[in-house]
């Protein structure tokens, strides 16, 4: 029998961890393959290869379900003998709609491990032993909820990775997990219904680590709380230190109210820069909204924690649009409030109605109207009209484009202390959306209209105009065209260079008259009003530096420009 383990990625760069483990637990049987697609391919494509075989395995998410449909229909066109197995969050609850479709011909709900052996065994004649396995036979669905635990020490010994060609690594996203479930219920995460935590045994998941170190750059932990417990957690830190190359990277979703205070000592102590991300879900600020989900978050420890790490750990925070009691002015507060923690990151997320979560479960009780196609994303609610979401969907984009893609971000820090920096970017968004695509604008586009906007809502605010440029030219590598007319003479700028030794420099400058203390604004986030000179210089190779044209001054003298 030739079965084939297979998923379609939302991109290139992706892996899916849940095929390699069923792969690796399954391997020493004839006839069993994998391999990885992308949603972007042609489901034709994709299916004249899947085709070949006689039970096609699909890991199914919300993010492929529709795609995968699409090429288990294809896959049925080329060879209607091929059959379709479902497997993953996406088909494990409410799989009724799923199982009748005339593509679909079996479903294993929840854990893979043991129904998918089992499955191997008994196709096709004994499937009726096959737990959590919805088929149809004879026309009739029938479903087999016989559930065995499946015991995460079986995963002993099994590297995920090993049959990847090592050099293809290098520039995916690896995936780890190194336990099971979720202490914690909120109502629309999957991870709520298993609130058993299993963990991996140690040595698996530092074998597995150390192949992913040694052969891969980007690590990213699935573990819905890593550090629920202390002592594993920085076990697990120290090791990572003990063995990562250069340039490798690791993420791990944390819940920062619960850091040990251990754990902050450590990395405070052992960590360098930049070696962490920690994505932490801070979703709400709104306490009502928050346990109307069953949700327990002390913003004010959260929010403590972040700034006692963000001098060594890049922070990714999600906020979520559409939570139950979380009105219009709940979300702005909320937004205002985490925004002032300036993370790199600072996703803005919609609240989708995952099958099997609670929030899907008792959406009439709050007026909730959904898409009801994947991400089934929220319409409306008894909190949010249609067109509020609108708006807020048009700041998200704005924060995309300035903030998370790092156009803006003197400009925002200023306007996030002086103005309501929520009612900016959505203000800003509208303003970019009646002039260009979202999706498919120029960099001069992003700073004009910027720029333009700042003058025409803030003409008073200097300031904001001379941050926008300054923005601008720290931006890239190479100097930019002069678009906002901000740049001294050139006169002047020679007069300066000579007198500051720089003309002979291989470098370009540019020097760009302000109206408040650089640095100043740079270390505390203050204006003090003054008149200054803003230096920047280019190389073309690395992004461009900024001088004060005092300090410059102090530094020729001292022979060490720059």
């Amino acid at each position: 029998m030739k079965v084939l383990l297979t998923t379609l990625n939302s991109k290139y760069i992706h892996s899916n961890l849940a095929i390699r483990i069923l792969y690796q637990l399954n391997k020493f049987r004839d006839g069993l393959d994998w391999k990885e697609f992308v949603i972007k391919e042609e489901a034709e494509s994709i299916a004249e290869y899947c085709a070949q075989y006689e039970v096609v395995a699909f890991s199914c998410y919300i993010w492929n379900i529709t795609q995968t449909l699409a090429v288990a229909r294809a896959i049925k066109k080329i060879n209607a003998h091929t059959k379709i197995l479902l497997g993953g969050p996406e088909v494990s609850y409410d799989w009724q709609e799923v199982i009748d479709r005339e593509e679909v011909d079996y479903i294993i709900v929840g854990e893979g491990e043991i129904p998918f052996a089992e499955f191997l065994d008994s196709y096709p004649q004994q499937l009726e032993k096959v737990s959590c396995l919805v088929r149809k036979q004879n026309g009739v669905v029938q479903y087999n909820p016989l559930a065995k635990n499946f015991e995460v020490s079986a995963l002993a010994d099994i590297m995920p990775y090993a049959d990847d060609e090592p050099e293809t690594l290098q520039n995916k996203v690896l995936y780890i997990e190194t336990s099971r479930g979720c202490p914690y219920k909120c109502e629309f995460c999957l991870a709520s219904l298993d609130n058993k935590v299993r963990y991996l045994p140690d040595a698996t998941i530092k074998a597995t680590l150390l192949y992913m170190m040694q052969h891969g750059r980007v690590i990213k932990f699935l573990d819905r709380t890593f550090n629920i417990k202390k002592d594993f957690t920085i076990d697990i830190f120290r090791f990572i230190l003990q063995h990562h190359r250069p340039g490798n990277v690791f993420q791990f979703e944390i819940t920062a109210d619960i850091v040990h205070p251990d754990i902050i000592a450590f990395i405070q102590a052992e960590v360098p820069p930049g070696l962490f991300r920690f994505e932490i879900g801070i979703q709400t600020v709104n306490q009502k909204a928050n346990l109307e989900v069953s949700r327990k978050q002390n913003f004010e420890k959260t929010s403590g924690i972040i700034r006692q790490l963000d001098n060594k750990i890049e922070m990714h925070l999600d906020l979520i649009v559409g939570l139950p009691l979380d009105y219009f002015d709940d979300i702005r507060y909320s937004f205002e409030q985490v925004f002032l923690l300036f993370a790199p990151e600072l996703q803005l997320g919609f609240l989708k109605f995952l099958k099997g979560t609670p929030v899907r479960d008792k959406y009439e009780q709050h007026g909730y109207v959904f898409d009801p196609e994947p991400p089934y994303q929220i319409i409306e609610s008894n909190y949010l009209s249609k067109e509020q979401l609108a708006s807020i969907v048009v700041l998200e984009n704005a924060l995309e484009i300035y903030w998370n893609r790092k156009r803006a971000l003197h400009t925002l820090r200023y306007v996030s202390k002086k103005y309501s920096v929520f009612d900016f970017l959505m203000q800003l968004g509208f303003y970019f959306e009646a002039r260009s695509a979202f999706h498919q604008h120029s960099l001069v586009d992003i700073f004009q209209h910027l720029y333009h906007f700042a003058v025409e809502q803030y003409p008073d605010d200097i300031v904001l105009h001379e941050l926008i440029t300054i923005d601008y030219y720290l931006y890239t590598k190479i100097r930019p065209q002069d678009l906002f007319g901000k740049e001294a003479n050139k006169r002047d700028m020679h007069q300066w260079l000579n007198q500051l030794q720089w003309h002979h420099l291989p470098y370009r400058f540019v020097a760009l008259p302000i109206s408040f203390l650089w640095k100043v604004f740079v270390e505390t986030g203050k204006i003090v009003p003054a008149p200054d000179r803003l230096w920047i210089r280019y190389d073309g190779k690395r992004k461009s530096v900024w001088l004060q044209e005092q300090e410059a001054l102090q530094k020729e003298t001292e022979g060490n420009i720059c």
